[in-house]
């Protein structure tokens, strides 16, 4: 079952409502932190905490890491395998195309406990044959290569979550959280008065400008919607301007 992210908390888990979902039925956990659609971060504290839930039960836990070199926190996330008890019991999923702006290439790998192995080598033979070898290569030039280009993505991701976030926020009737990580901005717009869906559709067909509708990514997503900062300053500048616009 979906347990809800809370602004509040930086868009991470509600760890009271997290502990009354746990039940004898549960056999998976799935963490993404840094995640979408929100950018938020699952604190250290919060991990451990969840650790601590899951530790003795007969849980397999399925880490979506894909987001953690793109933080702005200055730390590294902490994944849930480095909690004491939590290795042998935790995946971790993490590919290219985030880090290495390799979007598309579709080329990732899967951290896991050895008896799982064969299982997951035999699904991805049947379901995607094999990964390119010119992708492969790519990936390894870019693991072996300076990760100067990382640093200098993420520094510039950074300036453009500040300066967007702050201009929604500079709007009368939005809302919009610094983001931790990843490259998303989380807007609430729940003091429109209008729902999530009809004002992504509004400002896409009266403002030309594009973003999704929060309740896309499940029923507590209702009265946000999400904007990708993956574009240019300039361009998220004048993504601004025209809601301001829209919004008078």
């Amino acid at each position: 079952m979906p347990i809800p992210l809370v602004e509040e908390n930086g868009f991470s888990f509600d760890l009271n409502v997290f502990r009354e979902s746990l039940s004898d039925r549960t056999k998976m956990v799935i963490l993404n932190s840094p995640h979408n659609p929100t950018g938020g971060l699952i604190p250290p504290a919060d991990i451990a905490a969840i650790a601590d839930l899951l530790r003795d039960r007969n849980v397999v836990v399925l880490s979506d890491e894909i987001y953690s070199r793109i933080v702005y926190t200055g730390e590294k996330p902490v994944s849930i395998a480095s909690m004491p008890g939590m290795q042998e019991k935790t995946i971790i999923l993490d590919g290219f195309s985030k880090t290495y702006a390799m979007t598309g290439w579709r080329l990732g790998y899967g951290v896991m406990p050895e008896y799982l192995v064969d299982a997951v080598n035999k699904l991805m033979a049947n379901s995607t044959s094999c990964t390119a070898t010119f992708t492969q290569k790519a990936g390894i030039a870019a693991l072996r290569g300076s990760q100067e280009p990382v640093e200098a993505m993420v520094k510039e991701f950074a300036r453009r979550r500040a300066a967007f976030c702050a201009g929604l926020n500079d709007i009368p009737g939005w809302r919009c959280n610094m983001p931790g990580g990843a490259f998303y901005a989380f807007a609430n717009v729940k003091a429109l008065g209008r729902s999530s869906k009809d004002i992504a559709d509004a400002i896409l067909n009266e403002a030309g400008v594009a973003c999704l509708n929060g309740a896309g990514f499940g029923k507590f997503g209702d009265g946000y919607v999400r904007f990708s900062y993956a574009n240019s300053y300039d361009n998220l500048m004048k993504a601004v301007e025209r809601i301001r616009a829209w919004s008078k």
